[in-house]
């Protein structure tokens, strides 16, 4: 007989670098673990859906192609959480958004975390999304674990050493899957 450690029956996801999840289910939770990087949690408390990013960029350079859609920037990540909520039922006008990351862990480094965390705060306020909780900042990383249904989060410091090396991975093309509305 198989021993079941997960006692809650809950289904644990894990959101890496350049990535969104998204969930309605009430036994999902979805994690991360942070250094620079921030996370976005996102919920509609009406139709208990609830979605996380990771992103480790906020914006990309001039140079960069504009006709790509690289998601290791946060401007991309935001705008493709948003929109994938909003075609499950969620409504802008109803989200509450939660931030947990942007850590200068690293010194004499550039601060990625500080410029991670002001373009999040500064994108919830330019969408009129609510913040209703913050951890940014700071020297340590973090882990982050999201119940998307019903908004509740749960944010614990942990060894810098355990918070991934921020590098960018190779550039994500989506599969075009129809209209995107962009805010």
């Amino acid at each position: 007989m198989a021993l079941d450690l997960n006692l809650d029956n809950v289904t644990r996801l894990t959101v890496l670098q350049g990535q969104f999840k998204i969930s309605a289910g009430p036994k999902v939770e979805l994690g991360t673990v942070l250094g620079s990087c921030v996370a976005t949690c996102l919920f509609d408390p009406v139709v208990e859906l609830g979605g996380m990013n990771h992103f480790l960029l906020p914006e990309p350079p001039a140079s960069h192609n504009r006709g790509e859609v690289d998601v290791h920037y946060g401007v991309y990540l935001m705008e493709m959480l948003i929109n994938e909520m909003l075609s499950y039922g969620a409504r802008k006008e109803r989200l509450r958004a939660h931030l947990y990351g942007g850590a200068n862990i690293r010194a004499g480094m550039q601060q990625i975390g500080t410029a991670n965390a002001e373009f999040a705060r500064s994108f919830l306020v330019r969408e009129r999304i609510e913040l209703v909780r913050e951890d940014l900042g700071g020297t340590n990383a973090r882990r982050v674990e999201f119940r998307p249904a019903s908004g509740k989060v749960r944010c614990r410091t942990v060894a810098s050493s355990d918070a991934p090396e921020a590098k960018p991975q190779p550039v994500f093309r989506p599969v075009p899957r129809g209209e995107v509305e962009l805010f």
